[in-house]
Order: structure tokens, then C-alpha cells, then sequence
């Protein structure tokens, strides 16, 4: 059929044969959200994604390749830019070396338990009238603290707690507080002269909630991993979480607790450890796990009307950068 216009997409190569099919290329501006028609718009957007992870992997390959030619000649990796490693620098970071820090750690609340002064005891308790998703938190959290005790509050108010856990030698109290029949905040506070530390809790996972999850937790006192706790803030904070935990742990147990703080949120996690071969090592999640995002830090023990805040978090002045952190 002759005439002008376009033809097939298909063409006929110089010696008579059919050639390849020409790619069809969208224009420079086009955008899969112009197409109207739903099924298809999504299509379009799985095909794009996945020829951009060839186009990666294709990359990568072709890098390494490089790499391995040139030998020692190859230049050192790039660092990826991420948000953490491109933190707005903090003038409280702390250095282990400073002399200021070391005495502040000597003279802190908690010098006597890094001293070996005193052993800790820990009371576990709840809000008002707790639901049995809370209960079964504390239940477990209990397990994973050695030497903590679970006790529920009928109508007491922590003013008169305190005093009780004091003269019963506690040396933390935790309350778990409730919205709706899940688990929402945590108040951590050192006894006898405090601090006390107000959470808001996130995410948390029961046992039976975890997929993959060991045996229950043997009663070996386990090891403390803290990360990332790097400001004069994040560092009262890291020993006010080292000092609910004995001081040996019994590696005989391979048991792990981890907190660890990645963007002003402390990931909670408990772990046993399995050695697979003499160079394998495996790990098991035991649970509970939960998340934390510190709303406060108050002087002294806890006190809502005539307390004394050293930090509390505002998130219309705090929070104005993605990449400023506190902890």
C-alpha cells in the first residue's frame, strides 16, 4: 500500500531481509502517571523498575569487573551518601579521652553501679488497671532484665511508689504505660536521686509475634551492646540502659540485649547467638522487641508538676533538619 506517513515499527534491511524491530522510545518528558488507564500504569511502573535494577546490577558488574583488573591498582570504594553519615555535627559529640567527660562519670548518678557499689534490682510495673497485651510485655521484658521484679499498680500514684522501691533497695524503676490495650510509653528512673527518662514506644513484638523466634531465654545474665550513643545526651542515656544489666555476663548463655540508636530512635532487640562452625556464627531473635524515641530527661526522680527538665524534645524547634540528631 503506498503512501506517506509512518510505517511499521518493523523495516526492511538494504540486502531485502526483515531487520530487528526499531525500540519504541517514550519522549523526554513522558511520565508513567499520564497514563490513564490503571492496570497498564502500574504495568509500565513494574517494567521500569525492574529495567532500572538490571541497569544497576549491570553497573555494578561492569565496576567490579574493573576492580579486579586493576588489582592493588584500584581506587578505594566510594562511601554512599547517607543520612547518618552526613549528621550536622554536634558540639556535644562526646571524646572518650576528655578529661570534663571523665569526671562527669565519676560524680554522675550512676558512678556507684559502674563502681560496683551497688547490684541492680529492678521494679517492672504498669498504668492503671493494665490489658493483658501489657501484661504480657512486662511478663517477658522480665525475663530479659536478671534480678527484676513485675508488680501491677492498683490506683497507687509513682509519688508513692518511689518511696516504697527506695526502701526496698531498687535501684530502677520502669513503668509501662497503655493506649488502647497496647503498649505506648515507657519511664525509666533511677533510684535513689534519679534521672528520669520518658519514652514513647513503638513497634513492639511479643514472642509469639516473632517470626523465626529461639527457645525461651534461659535466666544467664546476658551481654549489652550499645550503639550509636555519641552526644553527652545519648551518653546518659546509653548508661542509664547499661545500668539495669548486671555487671558479668554469663557468656555461657550467649545471650545479647541491643540497643541500638539510629536516627534518635533505639531499635531494641534480644538475641541468642549460635555457633554454626568454628568460623559461622548464627543468631537467634528471643523477643520482645520494641522501639524507643526519648521525649524527655528530667532531674531527680519523676515528678510531673514541679520537676526539673534537663531535656525535653520539641519537635517544631528540633526537629527543622533531617539530618540533626541528639542522641
Amino acid at each position: 500500500m503506498a503512501g506517506g506517513g509512518s510505517g511499521p515499527v518493523g523495516s526492511v534491511a538494504e540486502d531485502g531481509g526483515p531487520s530487528a524491530p526499531e525500540r519504541v522510545l517514550f519522549p523526554p518528558t513522558f511520565s508513567v502517571s499520564e497514563i490513564k488507564n490503571k492496570q497498564r500504569r502500574h504495568f509500565m511502573f513494574l517494567r521500569w523498575k525492574q529495567q532500572q535494577r538490571k541497569e544497576k546490577l549491570a553497573a555494578k558488574k561492569k565496576r567490579r569487573k574493573e576492580r579486579e583488573a586493576l588489582g592493588d591498582r584500584a581506587p578505594p570504594k566510594a562511601i554512599p551518601k547517607t543520612i547518618e553519615n552526613q549528621r550536622v555535627y554536634d558540639e556535644t559529640t562526646v571524646d572518650p579521652n576528655d578529661e570534663e567527660v571523665a569526671f562527669d562519670e565519676a560524680t554522675d548518678e550512676f558512678a556507684p553501679y559502674f563502681n560496683r557499689q551497688t547490684v541492680p534490682k529492678i521494679l517492672i510495673t504498669t498504668s492503671d488497671r493494665p490489658r493483658g497485651r501489657t501484661v504480657r510485655f512486662c511478663e517477658q521484658l522480665s525475663t530479659v532484665i536478671p534480678n527484676s521484679h513485675v508488680y501491677y499498680r492498683r490506683g497507687l500514684a509513682l509519688k508513692r511508689i518511689i518511696p516504697q522501691c527506695i526502701a526496698r533497695d531498687f535501684t530502677d524503676l520502669i513503668v509501662i504505660n497503655e493506649d488502647r490495650k497496647i503498649p505506648n510509653g515507657l519511664v525509666l528512673s533511677h533510684l535513689p536521686d534519679g534521672p528520669t527518662a520518658h519514652f514513647r514506644m513503638s513497634s513492639v513484638r511479643l514472642r509469639k509475634e516473632i517470626k523465626r523466634k529461639g527457645k525461651e531465654p534461659t535466666e544467664h545474665v546476658p551481654e549489652v551492646i550499645l550503639n550509636n550513643f555519641t552526644t553527652r545526651l545519648g551518653h546518659s542515656i546509653g548508661r542509664m540502659f547499661a545500668s539495669l544489666f548486671p555487671h558479668d555476663p554469663q557468656f555461657i548463655g550467649r545471650q545479647v540485649a541491643t540497643f541500638h540508636n539510629q536516627r534518635d530512635y533505639i531499635f531494641f532487640r534480644f538475641h541468642r547467638y549460635i555457633f554454626k562452625s568454628e568460623k559461622k556464627v548464627g543468631i537467634q531473635e528471643l523477643g520482645p522487641r520494641f522501639t524507643l524515641k526519648l521525649r524527655s530527661l528530667q532531674k531527680g526522680t519523676f515528678d510531673s508538676k514541679f520537676g526539673e527538665y534537663e531535656w525535653i524534645h520539641k519537635r517544631r524547634e528540633m526537629d527543622t533538619s533531617r539530618r540533626k540528631f541528639h542522641l
